[in-house]
């Protein structure tokens, strides 16, 4: 018979939460985690019984049987148990595994929520402890059995036709696709020659700038509709443009407000840090969660520093505008403070469970300055980006005086324009980062504001100093970068906050696109499996199909769909497609090949090439009588680097060996040095100081191992991650994949997994 020990136990996901929590809550509660999910479908099998309304069997994961055994313990002698699992859908469902498992021996279970580890926010949640929500869980049920539908029925199309181990996912394969049809873009894109006019002037009193053409009679000058397209036409209107009269004919002075922008959700701030930091968006979310979850501040003890980093929603509660707006009458005065708070709309697609990420506490000992010591250079930047964002976005609009110019030559018009600041406003705090121009060409935009005459009004004949033709060629779309992909999958509503990082982790990860100067550039298995899904389930993976499954998944959160009707809706399109699809396997297959112009050594026949685990290859064409195989020898192009050569400066680029790709000197042969490919990641062994690094095995399997061999002889065969196992605090996971659990992080120490389930 149990021991009740009259403690209440609350159950959250992360061992570093709980410490944060235990030490707001004291002795009266004992606090523990699941270490993330319990239970999951099968490893083996699909795992759910599509005759019986798609009812999913779970299992408890691999690895987990201590996990859930000390929670069965500690929920037996608790008096009551709270369940403080992630404020989403997700979570919600691992609170519901988690009660199911431990009813038998407590049934007193309640579900308690926070958007932020402190400690008004948690002792707030214990007052309104509520049932765990059902459509939450059914929502969440729905995402991960669609996702093992098309992974577990869909990726043995890939297996057969291309070469087994390969992965298709129900939001992965769009966001391939979406990466592959711009890289087609790019390759049909036919540069198209215009060339650009601009005037240096002079005005009556002896005020120089400069103007550009942007209008011919009627013709508005644009590079992708009417432009001048070639050198001839330009030299005409140049010869034209000696002769004619310069008058003002339009001088407009206006006072501009710029808004601030609403305060972070996570894929706005996934995008921004990207753009100034040149972060992955899994390295953004790591450290993100570490603010989250709690930074030990010394005399503070462990404080949880940012809200939920995993939302959609630009909410701010009243306790934080109220705290914002003391803040900056405190720091900045009342005359950068906006008589009314500024409320942001979200999109009509946000789930609004939760607020905007922003700052827990808002006040001078909570600064970013004062903090810095305490956290790590990366906490640091993501801490101190969204503290300013969300303190600018109640500070007051800036200010510019704008102005632009109008100049009239016979039937040719030109323009200068530019502004000055004039009131700081919000941009005292925070500048908006660059915005990724998708087709900016080399030509002049805005003239300087310092440049712009003092002295101009409409009426003046200006002195033309000289006119500068230049030409141009118009530019292919540039390919995505993470922040661009991110930003262009939640504005087509394809995914949720949570599944972005780990959709490209996903993707790189399988080979299917790779990154080249933080591009994002489709492989050509990339291309392969792309072409492959999208001719023969154009209905499943496309953009308007994959974003209205996310509205319906939120329809079951709503109560306005039920588990069955999605899923069966779903399941009677896509099994009559995948039948059809199974019945021209051998033809998929046959059309994948190509012809390579070498005829087989054995038996005299055309050799054609193939897919397999290791890339391409030279296959006999009449197999399986005559299975003659050879490599496909083709030179793999250079790849630039940020890496510089120790020996002598220069840049080092990544090339293709015999045994696999290693980093050599761009001058070679002048310069032969080589070293192997950079992981960023720090050696774990203790007082090593070596960085990890990528290797190839003769037998050609890649490996990594220490930088400081043979002094240092750490070695794993999976890519490693600089992130501290959550569990037992080694300090680096693995990235490892199987048929099963797809892609996972897994701890080689204490054997601790983390699956990522949204990563379809």
């Amino acid at each position: 018979m149990s021991k009740k020990n009259g403690k209440k136990l609350v159950i959250v996901e992360s061992p570093a939460k709980a410490k944060t929590i235990n030490k707001i809550l004291g002795t009266d509660y004992k606090v523990t985690a699941s270490v993330g999910h319990i239970i999951d479908l099968p490893k083996n099998k699909l795992g759910i019984d599509i005759e019986k309304e798609f009812r999913p069997h779970y299992t408890a994961i691999s690895g987990k049987g201590d996990v859930i055994k000390q929670l069965k313990t500690d929920a037996d002698r608790a008096g009551e148990v709270l369940l403080a699992m992630d404020p989403d859908r997700e979570g919600e469902a691992i609170a519901f595994h988690v009660a199911d498992t431990i009813k038998d021996v407590n049934n007193k279970i309640q579900r308690i929520e926070f958007n932020e580890i402190t400690k008004p926010a948690v002792l707030k949640a214990l007052d309104m402890p509520r049932e765990i929500d059902m459509d939450r869980v059914q929502a969440q049920q729905a995402r991960r059995v669609l996702d093992r539908i098309v992974g577990y029925m869909v990726s043995p199309v890939l297996w057969s036709t291309i070469f087994r181990g390969l992965s298709a996912g129900r939001v992965q394969s769009v966001a391939l696709r979406l990466i592959c049809e711009r890289e087609e873009e790019i390759r049909a894109f036919k540069p198209v020659e215009y060339w650009s006019i601009v005037a240096d002037l002079e005005t009556p009193s002896e005020e120089k700038f400069t103007a550009k053409l942007v209008k011919i009679g009627k013709e508005t000058l644009d590079p992708n509709k009417f432009r001048i397209g070639n050198e001839g036409e330009a030299q005409a209107h140049y010869n034209q443009l000696q002769k004619e009269k310069f008058e003002v004919s339009q001088v407009k002075r206006d006072k501009v407000r710029k808004k601030p922008s609403a305060p972070f959700i996570t894929s706005t701030l996934q995008q921004d840090a990207a753009r100034r930091f040149s972060m992955t968006t899994s390295r953004v979310m790591s450290n993100a969660q570490k603010l989250y979850e709690g930074i030990d501040l010394g005399d503070k003890g462990e404080i949880g520093l940012i809200t939920y980093m995993r939302t959609d929603s630009t909410r701010i509660s009243d306790e934080a505008i109220k705290s914002v707006r003391e803040y900056i009458t405190n720091t900045y005065g009342v005359d950068y403070l906006p008589k009314e708070a500024a409320v942001y709309k979200s999109k009509k697609s946000a789930q609004d469970a939760h607020e905007a990420i922003r700052p827990t506490y808002i006040t001078p000992d909570y600064e970013p300055a004062k903090l810095k010591k305490f956290l790590t250079p990366d906490q640091f930047k993501i801490y101190d980006l969204i503290w300013k964002r969300f303190v600018a976005c109640q500070l007051k609009p800036a200010v510019a005086d704008r102005m632009r110019i109008e100049i009239t030559a016979g039937d040719y018009l030109f323009r200068a324009s530019g502004e000055v600041i004039t009131f700081q406003g919000f941009l005292l705090v925070y500048q908006p980062p660059q915005e990724e121009k998708k087709n900016k060409e080399d030509e002049p935009g805005e003239t300087n504001p310092e440049n712009l005459p003092k002295k101009i009004d409409k009426g003046d004949i200006l002195t033309l100093l000289e006119l500068i033709m230049k030409q141009h060629f118009t530019k292919p779309p540039p390919r995505f970068s993470e922040s661009a992909l991110v930003k262009t999958l939640d504005n087509l509503g394809i995914g949720r906050p949570s599944t972005y990082a780990q959709i490209i982790s996903t993707l790189l990860h399988r080979k299917y696109i790779e990154k080249e100067k933080r591009a994002l550039a489709p492989t050509e298995l990339g291309m392969t499996v792309n072409l492959l899904l999208v001719n023969n389930f154009p209905n499943i993976f496309n953009v308007e199909f994959t974003a209205n499954m996310e509205d319906e998944l939120d329809e079951i959160e709503s109560h306005k769909s039920s588990y069955l009707d999605t899923v069966s809706g779903f399941y009677d399109q896509f099994k009559g497609t995948l039948d059809e699809v199974n019945d021209k396997i051998q033809d998929i297959k046959q059309s994948l090949q190509k012809a390579s112009g070498v005829d087989c050594d054995t038996c005299g026949k055309p050799m054609v090439i193939r897919w397999g685990r290791n890339g391409q290859f030279l296959a006999c064409s009449g197999f399986p009588d005559c299975k003659t195989t050879k490599p496909l020898e083709e030179q793999a192009p250079t790849q630039e680097t940020d890496e510089v050569c120790e020996k002598c400066g220069s840049k080092m680029v990544i090339k293709r060996g015999r045994y696999g790709e290693f980093m050599a000197c761009s001058r070679y042969p002048e310069c032969k040095n080589t070293k192997p490919i950079p992981t960023g990641v720090a050696c774990p062994e203790d007082g090593c100081g070596g960085q990890i690094v990528q290797r190839q095995s003769r037998k050609g399997k890649i490996f990594y191992s220490c930088s400081e061999y043979p002094k240092c002889k750490f070695a794993i065969w999976n890519r490693p991650v600089a992130r501290a196992c959550p569990q037992c605090s080694y300090p680096i996971l693995e990235e490892k994949t199987n048929r099963n659990d797809g892609f996972f992080l897994y701890c080689s120490q204490c054997k601790y997994k983390e699956v990522k389930e949204n990563v379809a």
